[in-house]
């Protein structure tokens, strides 16, 4: 099971999600998406939050209150965290998420320390809490089927790209043919390789002259 709920209006069409227990945790770090930033307490157990980003956004693109809204709603689902102020919130591109075989259901590792940033929730704000929960949705998604119709969309993509890059470099290529044929066709014509009729008529002879040969 998977909770869905629906960020403030003003920060953007985004949805914040997180698994309903630690094997539905295990399956979201299995098949996140690249625009997907994940949130947890620090130093505590707590819910895993994402955060979806549009397509080609990155950390640095979140605005304060999708970052408020993620940081609050982490906090509340989190059995420790929710009862004590001044907690601290991390918070990675999923990308980040490094996973072993030695790690129990659930925990999580990074890849990189230097991505993992933090935030300061001073307390609890219940009205943005009780915003986020009106929103909430439940459902059971196949989480692998969409990773995988999304890598089925992402390779088809490349290939288009990469038929549209044959395209233009053989229009490209065709060009570059026509306009060395183009030179080559002015070179002929060039006034020094021409000859005009007046000369070709003073260097023939004429047809009385011809007759007179004749004769």
């Amino acid at each position: 099971m998977v909770f869905y709920f629906k960020a403030r209006p003003e920060a953007g069409d985004f949805t914040i999600f997180m698994g309903l227990d630690k094997y539905e945790n295990e399956e979201l770090i299995k098949y996140g998406f690249p625009e997907d930033i994940w949130f947890h307490v620090d130093k505590m157990s707590s819910a895993h939050v994402y955060v979806r980003l549009h397509k080609g956004q990155t950390i640095d693109d979140m605005s304060e209150g999708l970052l408020e809204d993620c940081a609050q709603l982490v906090k509340a689902n989190s059995i420790q965290g929710n009862k004590v102020n001044n907690v601290d919130v991390v918070y990675t591109p999923w990308s980040n998420l490094k996973k072993t075989a030695s790690m129990d259901v659930g925990q999580v590792g990074f890849h990189n320390s230097k991505m993992v940033r933090t935030v300061r929730v001073e307390k609890r704000i219940n009205e943005i809490v009780n915003r986020l929960n009106k929103t909430k949705v439940e459902r059971k998604p196949d989480l692998k089927a969409e990773r995988e119709a999304v890598n089925a969309a992402e390779r088809a993509e490349r290939k288009q790209q990469l038929r549209e890059k044959k395209r233009r470099e053989e229009l490209g290529r065709l060009e570059k043919e026509k306009q060395t044929e183009l030179r080559s066709y002015k070179g002929l014509m060039v006034a020094e390789n021409m000859t005009s009729n007046k000369q070709i008529a003073s260097g023939s002879k004429s047809l009385q002259e011809l007759e007179e040969d004749f004769m």
